[in-house]
């Protein structure tokens, strides 16, 4: 007989337990050994503690999931604020085989690859001051004109060595840049990491960065002394990448902050669907298992770009966590959370001796032409 829940006195109290509900441990600092034992803990914990708690335990799963893909979707000024180590990390570690990324963040990554440097930012200086002396204000750092004019010209060299008659894209353009870092670089970089584990690196928004505004540059003085322009095609990424994702078994996703990367990467699914359905041949279905984003924004004020993972499932992009998806969403600045929950996962695989190898199913086919 069901429990009668009309409204009344209740006379039924459960215990927790009996629904096997999981007890809150409070946080005991005396028993923390490391990174590892402080997000262990705080995921038995509550409020934001416990999200990224639960973060690094999703994030663990799928990074050591042998058959899952892992995209990461990058966007917001971490390279200026300097997480540009952290996704070295996650790359060289074999937590991710695909980066998508706001152009900025790789333009201004480039610059510290490159060996130039950043500052703190003195609130003595007015924003006018900046200006004049050459100083772009990133919140509390500053981009230096000079680091901008300097990269400018090592990419003007980068696409002069660019094969004229091939069409290029945002992947092919950081290949060629990460192929540069590898050989003239001792130092450590977002696209050399890339570059030398064969992880490719997609920026939809090609053209909402420095590097995309030295493309057009490169494009006019090339038409002012009679040089045919080079082509570029932003859809030879999204097949690019639609095709690396088709044919493997199980997706996740690691995503800092919103914005076009991370809609980018997660309308892969629907895609794929929309190829089946609307062509009939070469799509798919393909949905995230594993997802964890860092993100500050409450859902109202748009900037998580893509949705919640629950409003995501509506649309095809996610498994449902009745059916398996494993989620967490981590409402915090990702320089406070981003680096805890990579070190996390670090120590935690070093001490159970695992090695992250994946098993990836090979692309079968991968077009050199956006309709391919």
């Amino acid at each position: 007989m069901e429990p009668d829940h009309s409204p009344g006195v209740r006379t039924e109290l459960h215990n927790g337990f009996s629904d096997r509900l999981e007890p809150t441990v409070p946080l005991d600092l005396s028993q923390i050994h490391s990174i590892t034992d402080l997000l262990h803990a705080m995921s038995r914990t509550a409020f934001g503690g416990r999200n990224v708690g639960e973060a690094a335990d999703v994030l663990y799963d799928m990074v050591t999931n042998p058959e899952c893909l892992v995209v990461g979707t990058f966007s917001g000024a971490m390279t200026v604020a300097k997480m540009g180590l952290v996704l070295c990390d996650m790359i060289e570690q074999g937590m991710l085989q695909a980066v998508i990324a706001t152009g900025a963040l790789m333009a201004h990554g480039f610059v510290e690859a490159s060996g130039r440097v950043h500052f703190k930012y003195d609130p003595e200086m007015d924003d006018k001051a900046l200006y004049y002396r050459g100083y772009n204000r990133v919140y509390d750092t500053l981009e230096l004109e000079q680091n901008l004019d300097d990269v400018a010209e090592i990419f003007s060299n980068v696409l002069a060595d660019a094969d004229p008659a091939e069409t290029l894209c945002s992947y092919k353009i950081n290949h060629l840049l990460g192929a540069y870092l590898a050989r003239h670089s001792s130092g450590r970089g977002i696209l050399k990491s890339a570059y030398e584990h064969q992880v490719p690196v997609y920026v939809p928004a090609f053209t909402d960065s420095e590097i995309g505004l030295d493309f057009a540059l490169t494009n006019r003085h090339r038409r002012l002394h009679g040089t045919p322009a080079l082509a570029y095609d932003p859809f030879l990424d999204l097949e690019h990448y639609t095709e690396r994702v088709r044919q493997q078994k199980t997706l996740g996703i690691f995503t800092i902050g919103g914005g076009v990367p991370r809609n980018w990467g997660q309308q892969v699914g629907p895609y794929l669907e929309l190829i089946t359905k609307r062509v009939g041949q070469g799509g798919g279905f393909q949905r995230f298992s594993y997802g964890v984003r860092i993100c500050p924004e409450p859902v109202h004020w748009g900037g998580l770009s893509g949705c919640t993972y629950s409003e995501g499932v509506s649309w095809g992009k996610f498994v449902p966590p009745s059916e398996g998806g494993r989620f967490a969403e981590v409402p915090s600045d990702a320089t406070i959370a981003w680096p805890l929950i990579v070190k996390a996962v670090q120590e935690r695989v070093a001490a159970q001796g695992l090695v992250v190898e994946k098993r990836l199913r090979p692309v079968v086919a991968e077009p050199d032409r956006a309709d391919g």
